[in-house]
């Protein structure tokens, strides 16, 4: 299921926070109030947020209105799975895979809403790792990020 599809947002959002939860249990992982309360802000809607919109919210609730606060957080939940920075808006987006960490996601971002959906895309990078294999290149590292319009904002304009 992507973002874009009809779904009960708060079971989506539990679910996402509950695996976090476990994940970082499981690793031994400490989910500091301020890291939950990040993963919680970005769990809200399916869009990626700014780092400056997420201080502004743990500001006007009283956990730091400095720079560092947020960016420690977000770069907490991105290194452990359980964010995603997407480059092309500068912002961060709550993971939606079951995997936490270790799959390879590509970001579907309407251009209108700026709804962000999270879609595996293995195949994709299996076959880009195939293609750069025999120019004796090793990919480390992808970000795939598509711009366009959802369902939604197709019919609409």
């Amino acid at each position: 299921m992507t973002a874009f599809e009809q779904h009960d947002h708060a079971l989506c959002a539990d679910a996402a926070l509950s695996r976090a939860e476990g994940v970082a249990r499981d690793r031994g992982l400490r989910l500091t109030p301020v890291r939950r309360r990040v993963l919680e802000i970005l769990l809200e809607q399916h869009r990626a947020m700014g780092a400056y919109e997420v201080l502004d919210r743990l500001a006007v609730e009283g956990m730091g209105k400095q720079p560092p606060v947020a960016y420690r957080a977000l770069d907490f939940l991105v290194q452990n799975g359980f964010a995603h920075r997407v480059q092309r808006l500068n912002a961060f987006t709550a993971c939606q895979s079951s995997c936490a960490g270790g799959h390879a996601p590509a970001f579907l971002i309407c251009r209108l809403c700026q709804t962000v959906a999270e879609m595996d895309a293995t195949s994709l990078r299996a076959a880009l790792e195939a293609d750069t294999a025999s120019a004796g290149f090793t990919v480390e590292r992808t970000t795939i990020e598509a711009l366009g319009l959802c369902a939604a904002c197709s019919e609409a304009a």
